[in-house]
């Protein structure tokens, strides 16, 4: 593939993820033509095929999309720290900013609704990077993978909250609930050295 026809791809991708996610604020997934989306995204079936199998994998997609710059934000919150503190709310800072400034995606994966299994795909990220990259500083009578992973769901239902609550409390004052709440779980975790 040339750099020409690479870059087309990336452009036609982009477009037909942007009028899925354009079009999913007026209609329900199961309501949507593939059909309605090409024509919103300026091309036909034939190229939208030629990328996506079916709507859900387009979606599926822009769900991957936004999961992987999470996790961008999420090491963001540890970079150039050897390690800190459970109630440092700044750490939990770029989780939050990064969800409120995309609500309706996260919207759509945190409640699961729409393609099932988004919710543990949510946390399994989470999980991946803290159990690979980060481990606690103080020694615990629970195993780690299970603290970790109570941690990550509880946290889900934390934001799943914040959703119902339609984003009503800022991403700074929700950083400093999950901070307390997770203080109350660990005292610090070291970063681990890639």
């Amino acid at each position: 593939m040339t750099n020409n026809e690479d870059r087309r791809t990336k452009r036609t991708q982009k477009k037909l993820k942007h009028a899925l996610l354009e079009l999913l604020k007026e209609k329900e997934l199961n309501d949507l033509s593939i059909t309605e989306v090409a024509q919103y995204a300026q091309c036909n079936r034939v190229t939208f095929y030629s990328h996506y199998r079916d709507l859900h994998a387009l979606l599926a997609a822009i769900f991957d999309d936004y999961l992987k710059e999470l996790i961008t934000y999420f090491r963001k919150s540890y970079q150039n720290l050897e390690r800190f503190s459970s109630d440092d709310e700044h750490r939990h800072l770029p989780l939050f900013e990064f969800i409120y400034q995309n609500q309706f995606v996260f919207s759509l994966i945190l409640k699961g609704e729409v393609i099932p299994g988004s919710q543990n795909q949510f946390c399994e990220s989470l999980v991946q990077v803290s159990s690979t990259e980060l481990r606690l500083g103080e020694t615990t009578e629970i195993e780690i993978p299970a603290l970790n992973y109570f941690l990550t769901y509880g946290s889900l239902g934390f934001f799943i909250y914040w959703i119902q609550q339609e984003f009503k409390d800022s991403p700074e004052v929700m950083a400093k609930k999950l901070s307390y709440l997770q203080s109350k779980m660990f005292k610090e975790a070291i970063v681990l050295e890639k």
